[in-house]
C-alpha cells in the first residue's frame, strides 16, 4: 500500500505546481476524511479492531482526490470519501472484500450527485493558482467533445488553439482533475511499481494497447471525426485508471488470462463511452463495469493447480 503511495508522489507534487493550494488541499481534506470515515465505521458499526493504518485508507483518499477538480469544496470532498469508504469499502465488509474500486464509487457518486461543480476544471495556473476564485476551463476531452458536435472537424480543433497540444498534454499543462495532469509523472510511478513488483504490467499496457488499436481504427476511417489514438492514450484520467486503479489487488482478476480480458474490456468501454457516450470521459465507468465482471472472469480464468 505505501509502496503506491510513494509511486503516486510524484503525480502528486505535479497537481501542486499546476494547481497550488487547491491540490492540496483537496487531497489532505479526502484523506482525512477517509481515515476517519474507516475508523469510526470500523470502531461503531462493524466493532472490530480498526486498521487504519494498512494504507488502504489513505490510497483510497489520494485516488479520490486525484479523480475531481482542485476547486472542489470541502464539504463535497467529504460527502465523496463517506461514500468511497462507506458504500464502496466498509458496506463489502472492507479491504479484500469490496467489489467496486471504493475511490472510483466515490468520484462517480459526486458526478452524479454535484454535475456542475465535478465538472467545473481551474486552470493550472502554476502555484498562485486561487483555491476559492480559481479561473476555469474545459478539459481537452470536453473541447473536443463539444465541437464535434457542433460540427467541426477534428483537424479545425486541433488547429483553433483552444486545446491542448500532445506536448502539454504529457507534461501536464492541462485542465481536469488532479490525476489528469503529467502523464510524465504517472508513468514515473508506474516504472517504479513495475520495479517494486507492486503490479505486472498486464493491464496497465492491455488497457493502452486496446484504447490505441480501437480508436487507432477508428481514426483511419475518419480522421475528420475522430481523434488520433495518442489524444486518447494521453487525454483524461486513462494513465491514472490504468495504472492506479484498474491494478487495484481486490477489484482485479488473479490470472494473467483474466487480467488480459479485463485490460481489453476497459480500453473497449472507455473509447466508446469517449466517442460515442454522452460524457466525455469514460475511464470511470468503465473500471467500474468491469470491477463487476471480475468474479466471473476469476472463475473461468483460474490460475493452474499445482497438486
Amino acid at each position: 500500500m505505501y509502496g503506491v503511495l510513494i509511486a503516486l508522489i510524484p503525480a502528486f507534487i505535479c497537481s501542486v505546481l499546476f494547481f497550488g493550494m487547491g491540490a492540496v488541499i483537496v487531497t489532505l481534506t479526502s484523506v482525512v476524511a477517509c481515515l476517519i470515515f474507516e475508523y469510526l465505521i470500523q470502531k461503531f458499526l462493524l466493532k472490530c479492531q480498526p486498521s487504519v493504518f494498512d494504507g488502504s485508507a489513505i490510497i483510497t483518499g489520494v485516488l479520490l482526490a486525484f479523480n475531481v477538480p482542485s476547486n472542489l469544496p470541502v464539504w463535497i470532498v467529504i460527502i465523496g470519501a463517506l461514500v468511497a469508504i462507506g458504500i464502496g469499502k466498509m458496506s463489502f465488509g472492507g479491504l479484500g472484500c469490496n467489489i467496486f474500486n471504493p475511490a472510483l464509487v466515490g468520484r462517480v457518486f459526486l458526478l452524479i450527485s454535484f454535475p456542475v461543480q465535478m465538472t467545473t476544471w481551474p486552470k493550472p495556473l502554476g502555484l498562485a493558482s486561487s483555491y476559492v476564485d480559481a479561473e476555469t476551463g474545459a478539459t481537452p476531452l470536453a473541447i473536443l467533445k463539444e465541437a464535434l458536435k457542433s460540427g467541426q472537424s477534428v483537424t479545425e480543433v486541433m488547429s483553433s488553439g483552444n486545446i491542448a497540444g500532445y506536448r502539454e498534454m504529457f507534461l501536464g499543462n492541462m485542465g481536469g482533475s488532479l490525476g489528469e495532469v503529467a502523464a510524465i509523472a504517472l508513468l514515473v510511478g508506474f516504472v517504479y511499481m513495475l520495479f517494486r513488483k507492486i503490479i505486472t504490467w498486464h493491464i496497465p499496457v492491455t488497457i493502452f494497447a486496446t484504447v490505441f488499436v480501437f480508436s487507432g481504427i477508428l481514426y483511419l476511417c475518419n480522421p475528420e471525426h475522430f481523434v488520433s489514438p495518442v489524444f486518447h492514450l494521453l487525454s483524461g484520467g486513462m494513465m491514472l485508471g490504468a495504472i492506479f486503479m484498474a491494478t487495484d489487488y481486490v477489484t482485479s482478476p488473479m490470472a494473467v488470462k483474466g487480467m488480459v480480458i479485463y485490460g481489453i474490456g476497459i480500453g473497449i468501454i472507455t473509447v466508446i463511452v469517449r466517442v460515442f457516450g454522452a460524457y466525455p470521459e469514460g475511464m470511470s465507468f468503465a473500471i467500474l463495469i468491469m470491477n463487476g465482471f471480475t468474479p466471473l472472469i476469476n472463475r473461468y480464468c483460474k490460475p493452474a493447480r499445482f497438486v
